[in-house]
């Protein structure tokens, strides 16, 4: 069985700044891509940023030079760095990994979500 467990998310101002984590755990072999989502009420979920195993990183272009995603491959756990932060970055982010057991391959988890509101 595999968890990944979001936290970091909660209230803050217009400009100010969060960091998530997500940590995995379970019968883990290896992870490939880690990733940030998130969805706003009424629109679909959507990807923020993406690491891969060797740190290859991608953003949407809206965060771009305000967030930053990283990965500790010891702990098995991904952060996002969120800066700058605006109203509409307002969302519930969830944390991603394609994970990969033995006997099983790999298949894509995705964590429980945590609020991410930002005030104007």
């Amino acid at each position: 069985q595999v968890q990944l467990v979001e936290s970091g998310g909660g209230l803050v101002q217009t400009g100010g700044s969060l960091r998530l984590s997500c940590a995995t755990s379970g019968s883990i072999f290896s992870i490939n891509t880690m990733g940030w989502y998130r969805q706003a009420p009424g629109k679909q979920r959507e990807l923020v940023a993406a690491i891969t195993s060797g740190g290859v990183t991608n953003y949407a272009d809206s965060v771009k030079g305000r967030f930053t995603i990283s990965r500790d491959n010891a702990k098995n756990t991904v952060y996002l760095q969120m800066n700058s932060l605006k109203p509409e970055d307002t969302a519930v982010y969830y944390c991603n990994a394609a994970i990969y057991r033995l006997g099983r391959g790999t298949s894509t988890y995705w964590g429980q979500g945590t609020q991410v509101t930002v005030s104007s």
